[in-house]
């Protein structure tokens, strides 16, 4: 048996990870919000409301306790939604101590900030080295994984050790590659569940093939554009965090981003899909944060510009399919186009 490792949020992602790292040989301390869900958690040994199916093995505890949660776990994983990182963080700094190492899982970028999860780790956590901090992202659907289908991720850091010591939960069906390239891999895992949305509404609308192969290069002839003005390196987006997660997420029926794109397109308003979930997709405050990014650096993102004139201007998924389409004519070099 290993250390412990413990992961904050019991989300479909953060169970999964619990159940995947246990199922591997680790011991999981898994925080739960309240005192009631994780007296529920443990009873029940299953995740009924976001994993519902796939049992807890013996090696995951779940506390309602940060301390308990997190001190002396060697790795500490932050699997909440990114607009509710900073708050979770927050509640964990007083019980981190400095040769702790912390893994963003969360795959957005908060709003008004305009950070990555990252950055917000290094206001949020002054007594850790940054170099401690790491990117976990890729494509990794959570209901795949707990069913125990094989899948690769990518642990992001600027320090290679921190890195290599993530990489260390490998397991014969969890395959976790090591990068120094977080901001890349960070922008990606954010920016996929924009085109998500795109592709969803696509697929409802029945567009064909040729169509989403057009929408998924140039999602990523964008994502490159805004991520090497933010410092990434093109490559990334040619890799797992980048081109990988964006088909998984973005041909997915089980992708949240993906379905709420097709619901939109077939005539439901956001307000109404939002409320009729406890999930979150985090493509629609990743819309507005990346809007705002590429308006400040001066990067045009025509998707984007589209997705959020759908989420947020009312404007029909049918339109803006339309209005792409009617673009001037352009070069296909992503540095130009």
């Amino acid at each position: 048996m290993q250390d412990t490792v413990s992961i904050i949020g019991t989300g479909s992602w953060g169970t999964t990870l619990a159940v995947a790292l246990a199922r591997a040989g680790q011991n999981v301390n898994l925080w739960a919000r309240s005192r009631e869900e994780a007296a529920a958690l443990n009873a029940r040994r299953e995740n009924v409301e976001f994993l519902p199916g796939i049992a807890f093995p013996l090696t995951v505890r779940v506390t309602h306790d940060m301390a308990e949660a997190v001190r002396g776990a060697r790795i500490v994983l932050a699997v909440v939604p990114s607009q509710r990182f900073r708050d979770n963080i927050r509640l964990a700094r007083p019980h981190l101590a400095p040769d702790q190492i912390v893994v963003s899982a969360a795959k957005g970028i908060e709003l008004g900030s305009l950070k990555r999860m990252s950055e917000v780790l290094r206001e949020e956590l002054p007594q850790i080295d940054p170099a401690q901090f790491v990117a976990l992202s890729g494509p990794n659907l959570a209901r795949e994984i707990a069913a125990g289908l094989p899948a690769s991720t990518v642990a992001a850091s600027s320090d290679e050790r921190a890195a290599r010591e993530v990489q260390k939960l490998t397991s014969p069906l969890f395959r976790i590659y090591t990068h120094s390239d977080v901001t890349g891999v960070e922008l990606a895992g954010a920016l996929k569940n924009v085109y998500a949305i795109a592709a969803g509404a696509a697929d409802a609308l029945n567009v064909g093939e040729n169509a989403q192969a057009t929408l998924l290069t140039r999602a990523l002839a964008e994502m490159t554009r805004l991520g090497v003005a933010l410092g990434a390196n093109p490559l990334t987006f040619a890799g797992l965090a980048g081109i990988g997660d964006l088909m998984c997420t973005c041909h997915s029926p089980h992708s949240r981003n993906h379905t709420l794109g097709g619901r939109l397109a077939r005539g439901e308003k956001l307000v109404e899909i939002q409320s009729g979930t406890h999930m979150v997709a985090e493509g629609v405050t990743t819309t507005r944060a990346a809007a705002a990014l590429a308006r400040a650096h001066g990067i045009e993102m025509p998707l984007v510009e589209q997705v959020h004139a759908v989420l947020f201007e009312d404007k029909s998924p049918r339109q803006a399919i339309g209005d792409l389409m009617g673009r001037g004519a352009k070069t296909e070099f992503w540095g130009i186009g």
